[in-house]
C-alpha cells in the first residue's frame, strides 16, 4: 500500500476510533456488501423486465406520473390499472 494511502487509513482510523487494520476490513465489508447490492437489484431489474416481456400486467411511467401528480394537487383519484405492454 503506498505511505500516502497508509497515512490517510490511519487518520481515518484514528478520527473513527478504531484500528488501521479494523478500518481497512470495515471497509472491505462495506464495499463489497454494495458490490452485492447493485448485482441483486441488476438481476431482480432483468427478472422483472422478462415478466414484462413475456406479458405480466405493469403500470406506465405516464399512468404513475399523472395519479402521483393527483394526489400532490390534493385529489383522491383511483390508482391507476396494470396492463400489458403494448409493442
Amino acid at each position: 500500500m503506498p505511505d500516502e494511502l497508509k497515512a490517510r487509513v490511519a487518520r481515518a482510523a484514528k478520527d473513527a476510533g478504531t484500528t488501521a487494520h479494523g478500518f481497512i476490513v470495515d471497509a472491505i465489508a462495506e464495499k463489497i456488501e454494495a458490490h452485492e447490492r447493485r448485482n441483486a437489484f441488476h438481476a431482480e431489474a432483468q427478472q422483472r423486465w422478462a415478466a414484462i416481456e413475456g406479458g405480466e400486467n405493469t403500470l406506465s411511467w405516464a399512468d404513475i406520473r399523472q395519479y402521483m401528480q393527483q394526489l400532490a394537487d390534493g385529489e383522491n383519484p383511483a390508482p391507476p390499472v396494470a396492463s400489458t405492454v403494448e409493442r
